[in-house]
């Protein structure tokens, strides 16, 4: 049995999650809807106050897809309870991020500022040098968090770019100087 795919996912008091045909899941909650289509060979029961997946029987693509359809599951009872968000840090002299209504600019030693535009259901904050990418959508946050992070990467000599607040940088040492 699948070790993650076995545990019940908890729903929270209020908190509706309806199952329809071909495994299409609506959860509502106090900070949103979110909708997914989940692998139809997955039996999903919603009993009182858990949800529990179960898979018809024992062959590898069974075994993979019941733990990532209770992954997905409970991802989405968590965002619409909870949210998620990710935080990036902007290193390097002279690199800024600065936010301008719904837009991110993003000046990273360019010729030109980038500017990013949230994407719907997803939203940004700068704090300094710090980006908080927020919202219900797991998948969203981390995608977008991860195309701001694309646009400068940090290099491993000085550590200049975007990273992720809980990254660790492994560093190089710079070429010898003559004797």
């Amino acid at each position: 049995m699948s070790r993650v795919g076995r545990m019940p996912i908890a729903v929270p008091a209020g908190v509706t999650v309806d199952i329809a045909e071909n495994n299409h899941v609506t959860v509502k909650g106090p900070k949103g809807t979110l909708e997914k289509t989940l692998p139809k060979e997955m039996e999903i029961v919603h009993e009182g106050e858990t949800i529990q997946v179960n898979r018809p029987n024992d062959l590898k693509k069974m075994k993979s897809l019941h733990g990532l359809t209770r992954s997905l599951l409970a991802n989405m009872v968590t965002g619409v309870t909870d949210g998620y968000e990710k935080k990036l840090e902007v290193n390097g002299v002279g690199f800024r991020a600065a936010k301008q209504g719904k837009k991110l600019v993003l000046n990273l030693g360019f010729s030109h500022p980038v500017e990013m535009e949230d994407p719907e259901g997803i939203e940004t904050k700068v704090e300094g040098n710090n980006i908080t990418v927020s919202g219900i959508d797991k998948e969203k946050v981390g995608q977008f968090a991860a195309e701001i992070r694309d646009k400068k990467r940090p290099e491993p000599y000085k550590g200049k770019g975007i990273k992720y607040a809980d990254e660790v940088i492994r560093r190089k040492v710079g070429k010898a100087g003559k004797k």
